[in-house]
């Protein structure tokens, strides 16, 4: 039963005691005019958590969609811009294909391709960085990225945090998302909207850091240290919590999901279109011979610079 429903069927039953003069139960009619909003509310949040708990469901064994995502910094100085991604992903097992363009690319670099093709496969990614650059590095294009190598090489369980962090993140699939959504202390229905052509249910609800950070598997390589440390940093650029959107399908899977995070420095928003749920993601990594180790590199410069 709806909201209002709840609350027109407290009416009635307060009306009807006074018409019939029971006035012994009238307190006890009015004090259930009263709960029937906060019932009407915990039926309502059942609702919306069953309903994105299927669609969770269905997501987690769907394994892969087409997606085309859009996030945009503003505010923020130099760092300002958009950028766009577009291609297929995967999860269980993570795989990623996408192109990427916008003004967030270069950076202000002029050197810097019009666009990237990214692609994440066994957890190591890969960056096509164009002719120029392969040009320059024996007409090898492909940059090789293996984030969780490089981190375990160093030994320091912080530091792989920190730059496995991207890498997790882009990880982030949406059956992962609606999970994160289904812990908000605020969820809700929203309503019936039309996305991309299709009908669809719109909810929404809002995490704190902490929330996120809980969720996130990688955290619990830190030591409650810098745990501290790092949702203190955070508190620092007065970021209040990530406003997470869904519009689900008829058929149960989201078909768009927005994320909404406003700092001191500027906001930023990200918006992921989904299709195809459960089209096969073929994701190839290149050659060997068409790639460059950044790792391998860093490592080879830092020698002959130590001569």
């Amino acid at each position: 039963m709806s909201m209002s429903a709840w609350k027109r069927a407290g009416v009635a039953l307060t009306a009807t005691a006074v018409v019939t003069g029971v006035a012994g139960c009238q307190d006890g009619d009015a004090k259930s005019a009263a709960e029937a909003p906060a019932k009407a509310a915990a039926q309502g949040l059942e609702d919306v958590t069953k309903a994105l708990t299927a669609a969770f469901e269905k997501t987690s064994a769907a394994k892969s969609a087409k997606v085309s995502m859009t996030m945009s910094v503003e505010g923020a100085g130099p760092g300002s811009g958009t950028v766009t991604m577009t291609g297929v992903q995967g999860w269980d097992p993570a795989a990623l294909d996408i192109t990427m363009k916008g003004s967030m690319l270069g950076a202000g670099n002029p050197e810097a391709p019009e666009q990237v093709r990214m692609v994440m496969r066994d957890n190591v990614m890969y960056m096509d960085m164009g002719a120029e650059a392969a040009a320059k590095m024996d007409g090898k294009r492909w940059m090789k990225i293996d984030m969780k190598a490089a981190a375990e090489a160093t030994g320091d369980k912080s530091l792989r945090k920190q730059m496995t962090g991207g890498l997790e993140n882009m990880n982030q699939d949406p059956a992962q998302q609606l999970a994160l959504l289904l812990d908000s202390p605020n969820l809700k229905h929203v309503g019936a909207e039309k996305v991309n052509g299709m009908e669809t249910e719109h909810y929404k609800g809002t995490l704190t850091f902490e929330q996120m950070l809980k969720a996130d598997k990688s955290s619990k390589l830190l030591s409650k240290e810098q745990y501290d440390e790092l949702v203190a940093n955070v508190k620092k650029t007065g970021l209040k919590g990530y406003d997470t959107e869904v519009w689900v399908t008829e058929d149960g899977y989201p078909a768009r999901m927005d994320v909404g995070m406003t700092m001191d420095q500027g906001t930023v928003h990200m918006r992921a279109d989904y299709t195809d749920y459960g089209a096969k993601a073929t994701v190839q990594a290149p050659p060997a011979e068409d790639t460059v180790d950044l790792f391998k590199m860093l490592q080879d410069a830092d020698r002959t610079a130590q001569g």
